[in-house]
């Protein structure tokens, strides 16, 4: 049997190919056993999102692990990230488990796992499960009955969606969003946060708000290229002040302004510093990934907060607010998590609070963005996620690792940092970042300049170089 190991964030494959129903219950397997040796009578919060096959996968999961007898609570609904994380918490669980692949294109399913603080599991427990993982699951589960299952008391279903809107009416003034002069716009990409924003927001401008398995074609990630019809739709109302796009699982928050101008997650991350240290005097230190911005350097050294970069995967940032308070903690993908919440990221919540900014300052979003170019300056970043050839790939890295790259076009390097990946400076403000991807088989390039034109050039410049030393 294939070696089963976790990425970034969890473990994503192709479904039918590695990601089938035995793959699964072997993993499932090895978190049962884990689960027992933390406790006597572990319990587990499952769920899953939009994806093709999870109510296949979840079922698998549930008749292994009470087939050891531990207790499932098995999520009613299609289950978004946060939600599955804030369940955890709610019912003192040891462990969540989440089927989903996030921002995968539709063809890959995953297995994600939360720790009973509410966040991405460790590292090193991750480790330890994946130790656990045997070559098939023991016993045969595949004829249990859920029916029986619920009798026995080993499985219950509980509605987190309610529990989860429940408590954003208790973080937020939701009335007053709803009842604004602002007009609000939320893109789910076809993913699990449709029914929570149709709940809360019944009257704004809904887009891909159905379950379509293979949305449409389009990877469920908040990206620019992945949002055109977000920001047609935008541009045609000609009355929206804000757009909100969450992936498919609702953990990655991307921004539309009130032209359709598409805002990255870097462009969120300041926003939230400013909002939140400024105008809710929340504390704590700012802790980002290492494709991030260094706006947030310059925003963070204005205000004297400190700051710490860690490597790619928000499990880095967990481990750190469980550690310390934490104001904002990050990632370039759009994950991102808030002091006052449980350690996870939330598209839906930190959209929320720029909502809120926008209401309570009666500003635009471009006001507000325009407010932290006062202290950083204009930026912009870009990302190109490049499908190469494994070997291709293997090369470029390894020409990295050997310092090939004294400079990319008209670029020129001046430092370079390899923290995770290999980000190469040509100015304070210019830099070119490269990095196998943890979760998907492509070579991620990240690159920020002064404008749209100057990041997307050194991006042109940096594939050129690559591909022909």
């Amino acid at each position: 049997m294939k070696e089963i190991k976790f990425g970034t964030d969890g473990w994503r494959a192709v479904i039918a190919k590695d990601f089938t129903t035995s793959n699964v219950a072997r993993i499932a397997e090895g978190t049962a056993l884990w689960a027992l040796r933390q406790t006597e009578k572990p319990t587990i919060v499952l769920g899953h999102d939009c994806r093709f096959g999870g109510e296949l996968f979840t079922d698998t999961v549930i008749k292994v692990l009470c087939r050891h007898n531990i207790k499932v609570y098995m999520a009613s609904t299609i289950a978004t990230a946060p939600m599955i994380s804030l369940g955890t918490v709610r019912h003192k669980s040891t462990l969540g488990v989440f089927i989903t692949a996030s921002h995968n294109p539709p063809e890959y399913n995953g297995y994600k796992l939360k720790g009973a603080y509410g966040g991405p599991l460790l590292e090193k427990e991750v480790g330890e499960i994946e130790e656990l993982i045997p070559p098939r699951a023991a016993g045969e589960y595949e004829n249990i009955r859920l029916e029986e299952l619920q009798k026995a008391g080993l499985l219950e279903y509980v509605d987190l969606e309610d529990m989860y809107c429940k408590h954003l009416e208790s973080q937020f003034d939701l009335n007053e969003i709803r009842n604004s002069d602002m007009n609000f716009a939320f893109d789910a990409m076809y993913g699990s946060g449709q029914n929570i924003m149709k709940r809360l927001f019944p009257d704004i401008m809904h887009l891909h708000s159905e379950r379509q398995p293979l949305f449409d074609g389009i990877p469920p990630e908040p990206l620019a290229k992945n949002l055109k019809a977000f920001t047609k739709a935008i541009k045609e109302a000609g009355n929206i002040h804000c757009g909100l796009a969450v992936d498919g699982d609702a953990d990655r928050t991307a921004l539309m302004d009130e032209y359709g101008n598409y805002i990255d997650s870097h462009h969120v991350k300041l926003l939230l510093i400013q909002y939140l240290h400024q105008h809710k005097n929340k504390k704590g230190k700012v802790v980002v990934g290492f494709s991030s911005s260094v706006k947030i350097k310059e925003l963070c050294a204005y205000y004297q907060i400190p700051l710490e970069v860690v490597k790619i995967g928000f499990k880095h940032i967990c481990g750190i607010m469980l550690e310390e308070e934490v104001l904002v903690g990050g990632e370039e993908s759009g994950g991102i998590a808030v002091n006052g919440q449980i350690p996870e990221r939330d598209g839906i919540y930190n959209g929320l609070i720029i909502w809120e900014a926008m209401v309570k300052s009666g500003k635009s979003l471009t006001e507000l963005i325009d407010d932290v170019y006062k202290i950083t300056g204009p930026f912009a970043f870009e990302r190109s996620d490049l499908a190469l050839d494994p070997a291709e790939k293997e090369r470029i890295v390894e020409n990295c690792k050997k310092g090939v790259y004294n400079s990319f076009g008209k670029y020129k390097v001046l430092h370079t940092e390899t923290l995770d990946g290999f980000k190469y400076y040509f100015s304070d403000h210019q830099w070119v970042m490269i990095r196998p991807s943890g979760t998907e088989p492509v070579l991620r390039t990240y690159a920020e300049g002064s404008n749209k034109e100057e990041a997307s050039d050194i991006l042109m410049q940096t594939y050129n170089t690559i591909m022909s030393k």
